[in-house]
């Protein structure tokens, strides 16, 4: 073959070779594809603290024999409170007996504070016992002297 005859075949075959590629090119697949997923979350809540508040026991008039007290605890779950009032014997006896003086009843008002054994002990001691049974002075003292179970307790017997 001639050098013209190769050239020409050789162009033939290059025109083949362009033609060829530019046919598409078709593909065809299938594919199948899974996706799984774990998730793991915390939620935090933020609010106020659980509060227990103690109730006010408070007493507006100073004249009066009696004192408040109360008292709360909470915890994170449970909470309590409470509030009482306490009733003060001795300043009771006191005002009782001030106002049986005030009103002239001087040994009914000593026969009052005589409920207290430390003021039974001292109206003995100083040789003034206790009035008891409307008896006054060395009457009264043959009284107590004979009827010991009639004598007021002492705070550490109660």
């Amino acid at each position: 073959m001639n050098l013209k005859q190769l050239v020409a075949a050789l162009g033939m075959g290059i025109c083949v070779l362009a033609q060829a590629q530019t046919d598409p090119i078709v593909t065809q697949s299938t594919s199948d594809s899974k996706t799984s997923s774990i998730s793991d979350s915390k939620t935090t809540v933020v609010s106020p603290p659980p509060s227990a508040i103690a109730p006010s026991v408070t007493s507006i008039n100073s004249d009066i024999c009696v004192t408040g007290f109360s008292g709360a605890a909470q915890t994170q779950i449970f909470g309590i409170s409470f509030g009482s009032t306490r009733i003060d014997y001795n300043c009771e006896r006191l005002k009782l007996s001030k106002t049986l003086y005030d009103m002239g009843m001087k040994v009914a008002a000593v026969a009052a504070m005589c409920q207290d054994r430390r003021v039974f002990d001292a109206m003995m001691n100083a040789g003034t016992p206790c009035p008891v049974d409307g008896k006054i002075g060395a009457e009264a003292k043959a009284i107590w002297d004979a009827d010991p179970a009639r004598i007021p307790a002492s705070v550490r017997e109660k």
